[in-house]
């Protein structure tokens, strides 16, 4: 009789989509198939506390478990591994089989890393390669010197119409004076003409230059005549020597203070390597250097240093700020959260300078392609040559965090009263 009746109850048993409970009890009909027990069962995952669904994830030892078990175990799943989230700590590294492979982290929080660190050998060998033929050219060609360095005559000219600076060079040519420098002086009737070293004449040299730059129709005015002899030029080129060095070391002094002495190496040598790159250059293809090109060097050291000075910047932050990261890491980081920056820099000043090489006539093209070259070599520079030197040398988070000294430690005493031992 009781073995009857317990057929009969196991009969009447339901399941969750039945009629009746293991209670006995009559479910209630109005309600949705989805509730079960009295109580809605969740449909969806749980809110994160923002307002977001959080995204189901499961857990490594899950994984293990689904790969290592066979068709006679039960499979064994874990509610809590199926909500775990990925962190939003962005000091918090996710890893995975391919980023370890390729011997880095691959993202910090939310943001990618991209591995500029990955080909540091072979932009090492290509920036050793620039460095020395640059050198090599700078022996053998050497730079081609323009008036304001070899000495030569200067002469101040208006005319009575607008007139264009080919008309005038090409007048001098006519008459004997060869390789010519005409500049416009605040608007297109004042010219500045730059001639190589001529008799030492000024009177006949005044009569000739007159006659050599009257136009057609357009009679000209020569307000003053200066020569400038070789000795001048000699003394402006090291003079000009000496205000790279000086602008170098300088620059050096400023990055070993304001943040250490293995980041201000890096600079340093990134800022040679910028300027010999670009005299390399004009020494090679013998394009004439004169002061305006001088001057494109100039801002262009102190271009490269302002986004090297951004890279360090954020290298020092994120060695302070995250942990358990190699410095190879942190290196690759700083770069990509700073090449957003980076981008937006180099392509505003691209623009300028790509106006005044096609734009800016005779008198700024000589700068503005100095300046081009150098803006390519600074920017390369300023993602390679300052952060692989420093790397090189050991810089590692104990060159940014500061240690407490020894006199300002606080000394750990103890007493051991001996009474207490006397029971």
């Amino acid at each position: 009789m009781s073995n009857n009746n317990s057929n009969d109850t196991l009969n009447n048993r339901l399941d969750d989509n039945g009629q009746n409970d293991n209670s006995g009890h009559q479910p209630d009909s109005s309600k949705p198939a989805y509730y079960e027990g009295g109580r809605p069962r969740r449909r969806g995952p749980r809110r994160d506390g923002r307002g977001n669904h959080a995204t189901p994830k499961k857990s490594k030892s899950s994984a293990l478990t689904q790969d290592h078990q066979t068709d006679d175990e039960p499979a064994i799943t874990n509610s809590y591994d199926e909500q775990v989230t990925q962190p939003s700590d962005p000091s918090v590294f996710e890893e995975d089989d391919a980023a370890l492979a390729e011997g880095g982290i691959k993202a910090v929080g939310d943001k990618r890393i991209i591995p500029f660190m990955k080909i540091e050998k072979p932009m090492a060998i290509m920036s050793i390669i620039l460095v020395l033929v640059s050198i090599g050219a700078l022996f053998i060609n050497g730079l081609n010197l323009g008036l304001d360095f070899t000495g030569g005559v200067s002469a101040d000219v208006r005319y009575e119409q607008p007139v264009e600076q080919v008309e005038v060079t090409n007048s001098l040519a006519s008459a004997g004076f060869n390789d010519a420098v005409v500049q416009y002086l605040g608007g297109t009737t004042e010219l500045l003409v730059r001639l190589p070293p001529q008799s030492d004449n000024v009177d006949g040299l005044n009569d000739s230059l007159k006659q050599a730059l009257d136009l057609p129709n357009n009679e000209a005015t020569i307000s003053s005549v200066n020569i400038i002899g070789s000795q001048v030029g000699g003394e402006v080129y090291i003079s000009s020597i000496i205000a790279i060095a000086t602008a170098l070391v300088m620059m050096m002094l400023y990055v070993g203070v304001r943040f250490q002495f293995k980041l201000a190496l890096g600079a340093l040598l990134a800022l040679v390597h910028d300027a010999i790159v670009t005299l390399g250059v004009f020494a090679l293809f013998q394009f004439p250097f004169d002061l305006t090109v001088l001057a494109a060097i100039l801002a262009l050291i102190g271009y490269s240093l302002n986004d090297t000075i951004v890279v360090y910047d954020r290298i020092r932050e994120n060695f302070r700020r995250v942990r358990d990261a190699s410095p190879v890491q942190i290196i690759n980081l700083s770069l990509t959260e700073t090449l957003r920056r980076t981008i937006m820099t180099i392509s505003t000043v691209l623009v300028v300078v790509l106006a005044m090489l096609f734009l800016g006539g005779a008198g700024l093209y000589w700068f503005s392609l100095a300046f081009f070259i150098g803006l390519i070599a600074g920017t390369y520079s300023s993602t390679y040559i300052s952060s692989s030197i420093p790397l090189a040398m050991g810089l590692s988070r104990d060159d940014f965090v500061v240690k407490v000294k020894p006199e300002f430690q606080e000394e750990e005493v103890t007493f051991n009263d001996p009474k207490s031992f006397d029971d």
